[in-house]
């Protein structure tokens, strides 16, 4: 039985409760974060923190805890919920709202009155780099159909599902997205990399996508430990479709090689050499930084 946290009580996650008048509900106005662990210990605990008061800001919203007080909250869950995953594998979910008004208003209300909700689930063990291991995923290319405020991770993914469900329409497991000069932006769930020529690009941060937390991780990891360059760019349709290797990027996928493109394989079709590295390092590194 999971325990989630729910405005300052741990309770049973059956047994939590919000009022239907919560602005969370009634407009998506709020914010999350998923923050992975493994064995027992958070991944990027900083990153997603400043991630999450950076979200908080752009909607008007402070930040209810002091980083001391969060990190406390998710090592109580993750305490709390041991018996979820024997090998302390747990993903953390965390969503800030506005909070409850008495009345339905666009407006935002005087006073907040924050609702803070945080439950845990069971991941994957950490990828190892190994192909023979890993999760591959297919994938189908579509226009970028979601608002102008992708970098804002707010709990509003109507677009993102509706996107996803024409992957899964087609059989696949996400869905590449391209803007209207067919640059890539991201995936539904994910960041995206490519690989050409022995050399790895992802397009780099605007309002048009979110600034993954394995993704910047990645990036830093690259540059300081890696052997292959890493370049943050504006990524084309075609240099997509040409690619020697494409990878989804996120917190709890880590990396994971694309090796069907509408209809069409990836490079050999099996996850490559590069991403085998930048797993690896990631494997090796995921707690440093």
């Amino acid at each position: 039985m999971a325990i989630a946290f729910l405005n300052g009580d741990y309770l049973p996650l059956e047994e939590a409760r919000i009022s239907p008048m919560d602005r969370g509900f009634l407009f998506g106005d709020g914010i999350y974060e998923v923050i992975p662990s493994y064995g027992g210990r958070l991944v990027g605990f900083d990153r997603h923190k400043d991630r999450l008061c950076e979200g908080l800001g752009a909607i008007g919203l402070s930040m209810p805890f002091s980083p001391k007080k969060l990190h406390e909250i998710l090592t109580n869950l993750l305490n709390q919920n041991s018996a979820l995953n024997s090998e302390g594998n747990l993903g953390l979910y965390l969503q800030i709202t506005r909070g409850e008004q008495p009345q339905r208003n666009h407006r935002f209300p005087d006073t907040v009155t924050h609702t803070s909700f945080a439950f845990p689930f069971s991941i994957p063990a950490p990828k190892t780099g190994d192909p023979e291991q890993s999760e591959t995923f297919r994938v189908i290319t579509r226009r970028d159909l979601r608002w102008s405020r992708c970098h804002i991770k707010s709990v509003s993914l109507l677009g993102n599902v509706l996107h996803m469900m024409e992957g899964v329409a087609q059989s696949c497991e996400e869905i590449l997205l391209f803007n209207d000069n067919d640059e890539l932006t991201e995936a539904s769930t994910s960041n995206v990399f490519i690989v050409k020529d022995g050399e790895i690009y992802t397009p780099p941060l605007d309002h048009q996508k979110l600034g993954g937390i394995t993704r910047n991780m990645l990036i830093d990891i690259l540059r300081d430990h890696g052997t292959v360059p890493c370049h943050e760019m504006a990524v084309s349709r075609e240099q997509v479709a040409t690619a020697d290797e494409v990878w989804l990027s996120s917190s709890t996928k880590e990396l994971s090689p694309v090796t069907e493109i509408d209809g069409c394989k990836v490079g050999s079709g099996e996850p490559g050499p590069v991403w085998s590295m930048a797993q690896s390092l990631l494997n090796l590194h995921r707690f440093d930084y």
